[in-house]
């Protein structure tokens, strides 16, 4: 065999070897044991790519990444966060990344949840920090400023749902996203316009009985209504009582006579951090524009996030003369129109406790 000849055989094997490795490393799938999470960001070169998902345990080679990426360049591979749960070869995954195929974090947000409650579990989904939500819900009133332009937080405005949001989303990202969803329901419930309407924001409500109670500082109609829906929601969890709840506070307000709502306090006491998990007759005084019992009319700003429903309860209250009510120890209230009618309530209720 001639020297050339050899040379040739020899370049063959190695062309051989390096294809076979080459189909290896790009069909045969790295083995991945349970969920393993990759956090690619904005502006990561394909290296850095091909070395963060090696480094995870999800690809064989980088290099054999790199260069297929190269050969089939169709489209970029998209920044996310991607979640590897079983295993799959090079060219899966890049579909994937070409997809931008990103895994979402669930964050479920219950009718009533309260910025506080909202940001630790944007924290249990792994999104950031607790805190970090809580400044940017606090300070980024910009996002209701054309229909809460009192709004002190964005207290209220934060929908319940059920979201899905990617690490790669900013807290101002995703509380835009339930301020969203807020604006949407208020538009299908008439309480603000549509946000296409060039006439703005709606500063009277068709239906809102709380335009025509006495009220302190600067809120308009919405900014009541949401108010109002949120002490609505934070008392009752029954649909079908919350008009009537809603008609008592109302007529609370039109006697002036002052809401006496607890959970307006337990809000007082999570603005100042001092809340302990229960309340305590000395927390009736506590200091706080927040606390009904101390100050009349409505509180200065919402004191949860509510649903619809309580949305169109506060709309829509109730005609009733009923000034009080107290939880009958089922699940339900008992509504009374006098105090002493009230108090034989709050004993039946009393009587009921001690006998479970």
């Amino acid at each position: 065999m001639t020297v050339v000849r050899k040379i040739i055989w020899l370049i063959l094997v190695a062309v051989t070897a390096a294809a076979g490795w080459f189909a290896w490393a790009v069909l045969t799938p790295a083995e991945v044991t349970g969920q393993t999470f990759v956090l690619l960001h904005p502006g990561y070169s394909t290296r850095r790519i091909a070395a963060e998902l090696k480094s995870a345990g999800v690809i064989r080679s980088e290099e054999a990444f790199v260069l297929w990426h190269y050969v089939h360049h169709k489209r970029s591979l998209e920044a996310g966060e991607y979640l590897f749960d079983k295993p799959a070869n090079i060219i899966d995954i890049q579909k994937r990344l070409q997809r931008g195929d990103v895994y979402f974090h669930t964050v479920v947000v219950p009718e009533g949840f309260t910025m506080f409650d909202i940001a630790r579990a944007i924290e249990a989904a792994g999104l950031g920090p607790a805190d970090s939500f809580l400044k940017v819900a606090e300070s980024n009133t910009g996002l209701i400023a054309d229909v809460a332009p009192g709004a002190q937080s964005l207290e209220g405005y934060l929908f319940p749902d059920t979201y899905e949001f990617s690490r790669m989303m900013t807290m101002h990202d995703m509380t835009a996203s339930m301020v969203k969803q807020f604006r949407q329901v208020a538009h299908q419930i008439g309480l603000i316009p549509n946000s296409a309407d060039p006439q703005g924001v709606a500063l009277k409500t068709a239906v809102n009985p709380a335009s025509d109670a006495p009220q302190g500082g600067a809120q308009n109609d919405v900014e009541r209504t949401v108010i109002m829906a949120s002490i609505v929601e934070k008392e009752t969890s029954v649909a079908e009582e919350r008009p009537l709840v809603a008609s008592v506070y109302y007529n609370r307000l039109s006697k002036k006579i002052a809401l006496d709502a607890d959970p307006s306090i337990i809000y007082a006491e999570l603005l100042a951090g001092t809340y302990q998990g229960a309340l305590h007759h000395a927390d009736m005084q506590f200091r706080s524009p927040y606390n009904t019992y101390r100050n009349a009319g409505l509180p200065p700003g919402p004191i949860g996030n509510p649903g619809r429903s309580a949305l169109e309860a506060a709309m829509h209250p109730a005609e009733s003369d009923y000034y009080y009510f107290v939880a009958d120890a089922q699940g339900h209230h008992r509504f009374a129109r006098t105090i002493e009618e009230h108090n034989k309530n709050v004993v039946a209720y009393r009587k009921a406790m001690r006998g479970r």
